[in-house]
Formats: structure tokens, C-alpha cells, sequence
């Protein structure tokens, strides 16, 4: 019985709902086309804006560009012709030491690309002390050198510096002129005599005294057959009855 019931009310209702479902009309969002075109373009905007976002990015991590032009290479030109005219016409001649000028070329071009690739990239504050800390500590490094050996190379650093700043042509060539002509006077005969000096240990103490200074240049002039001029006592050793003497002559 109860089965003929649920059958009987499941004929009832079905019907109807099937033929409300089946004469309703269809919604309108449902009835629209759709319109693929427009699906597209915008897949396609989507697209070119996300590959834009990316070569922006490669763009920004991209490093800087170093302009080797004309600039370039003739500061470069300037700088070395300097430099080889105070090594042929200085610094060889009075020194006669072939060991420090690959030392002197070497520090020269290498701290003139420093500065021409500094001035050019941005990088950051910390970096470049760090950089010119390292050159600092090469000379605690190293053997002791001579004052005059240090005083070229300090030159010929700075000489590297000036033309790596990207200077006029004309500017830069009356630096350099400056330099060279400076160098050339100072350290040669044109004004002064060049005065040179040594150092030895003299075994006569009683030589010493200053009231014999004058015996004492004489015979350090024959023995070493220099020009010597003046000395001067660095250090006695009363133990050994010897003293260090620096003494002066002319070239």
C-alpha cells in the first residue's frame, strides 16, 4: 500500500515540474553569446604585459655599459707618452733600474682602467674604498723601497688618476706637460747639481772628530775616488771603535 501511495505522488508532481522546467524561459547571461575574440585579446594583453614586466626586470639587473671611444684611448695615448718621456728622460738615466719601471708602467695603466671603468659604472661606496684599501696595503706588503722610488710612483699613480677623468685633450696635455717638465728640471742638472749619497762603515774613529773633518773627506776621496763634498756621522760604535758615515759627492 505503501508503495502505490509513493507512486501515485511522485506522478502527481513530476509532470508538472517537467513541464515548468521544459516551457521557462532561458536567462538572459545563459541566452548570450560568447565571445571568443574578446577572450583572446585579453589572454593576449595578458601576455605582452607579463613579457614587458620581464624584460624590465632583465633591463634593471642588466650591468652598465663601458664606452671605450675616442676619449679613451687617446687619454690613454697622452698618459703612457708622459710616462715613457720622464722614464727615458728622468728617471733611467739618474737611477739606471730596470725593476721598478715595469712596477711603474704596471701601477700606471692599471689605476688609469680603474678610474676610466669607476667613472663610467655606478657601483657602490663601499666597494670602491675597498677597492683603493687593497692598493694601500700592497705597500706594507712589499720590500722597502727608496724614497725617490716612491715619490715616482706616487707620481706616476696620480698621472693614471688625471688622465682616466675623461679631461679635454688640451687640458689634459698641459697636465701632463707640467708633470714632465717639473720632473725634468727638479731631478736633473739643468738648475742644480745632482748630489748623490751613500753610506759605510769607517774604522778609524779618530777620524771622526770635527776638527778633522777635512782630513776625513780627503781620504774618503781617495779611497773611493768620488767628489766627495761633505759627510756627515750616523752612528758610532766605541765597542768595535768603528762609525756608519753618510758622505756626499757629486755625480
Amino acid at each position: 500500500m505503501l508503495t502505490s501511495y509513493f507512486q501515485k505522488v511522485r506522478s502527481k508532481f513530476l509532470v508538472p515540474l517537467f513541464l515548468v522546467f521544459f516551457f521557462l524561459p532561458t536567462p538572459s547571461f545563459a541566452a548570450m553569446p560568447v565571445d571568443l575574440t574578446a577572450l583572446q585579446s585579453e589572454t593576449v594583453d595578458a601576455a605582452a604585459t607579463a613579457d614587458n614586466d620581464a624584460e624590465t626586470v632583465v633591463k634593471e639587473k642588466k650591468k652598465d655599459k663601458v664606452k671605450l671611444d675616442q676619449y679613451f684611448f687617446f687619454s690613454l695615448l697622452i698618459n703612457l707618452a708622459t710616462v715613457i718621456l720622464i722614464i727615458t728622460f728622468v728617471y733611467y738615466p739618474n737611477y739606471k733600474k730596470m725593476d721598478t719601471i715595469f712596477t711603474f708602467l704596471m701601477f700606471n695603466v692599471v689605476i688609469f682602467l680603474l678610474t676610466y671603468v669607476l667613472n663610467e659604472v655606478k657601483i657602490s661606496m663601499g666597494a670602491a674604498f675597498g677597492l683603493f684599501a687593497v692598493f694601500s696595503m700592497l705597500r706594507y706588503r712589499t720590500a722597502g723601497i727608496g724614497i725617490k722610488d716612491m715619490t715616482y710612483l706616487f707620481l706616476f699613480i696620480a698621472l693614471g688618476l688625471v688622465s682616466a677623468i675623461q679631461l679635454e685633450f688640451y687640458e689634459l696635455g698641459i697636465i701632463a706637460a707640467i708633470i714632465f717638465v717639473t720632473t725634468l728640471i727638479l731631478d736633473t742638472k739643468l738648475i742644480m747639481k745632482k748630489e748623490y749619497s751613500n753610506t759605510l762603515r769607517y774604522e778609524k774613529i779618530e777620524m771622526i772628530k770635527p776638527d778633522r773633518r777635512e782630513e776625513l773627506i780627503q781620504e774618503l776621496c781617495s779611497r773611493t775616488g768620488l767628489n766627495i763634498h761633505r759627510v756627515s756621522i750616523n752612528e758610532i760604535d766605541f765597542l768595535k771603535d768603528t762609525a756608519m758615515i753618510s758622505y756626499y759627492y757629486y755625480d
